[in-house]
């Protein structure tokens, strides 16, 4: 008798490291941590840290880029604000080249 796959609507959409990930979730080669109460506080917090938007800053772009951000982020479904710091991370955030 053949397997039946199952269909998992997230992994349809997964990248290849996200698949492996689950791979070796299913297998089994994960471990919990030893003070799991502890060890979730810890990441909880630096979470909080992370995602906290605590500066503010001025900037003068060209009207027709911020025309275009506020399209791109219409898309996107999200504040033309949001998807500027976004845009801005990901740029600090990104390995450098050299």
């Amino acid at each position: 008798m053949k397997k039946r796959a199952i269909t998992d609507p997230y992994i349809d959409y997964a990248d290849d490291e996200e698949k492996e990930l689950v791979a070796a979730y299913e297998a089994g080669e994960f471990k919990p941590v030893k003070n799991q109460p502890a060890e979730k506080r810890i990441a909880v917090e630096a979470a909080k840290r992370y995602t906290r938007k605590d500066a503010r800053i001025n900037i003068r772009l060209s009207t027709a880029d911020l025309e275009m951000l506020k399209r791109r982020a219409a898309q996107e479904g999200l504040p033309y604000q949001s998807l500027i710091a976004s845009v801005l991370h990901k740029y600090v955030s990104a390995t450098p080249r050299g």
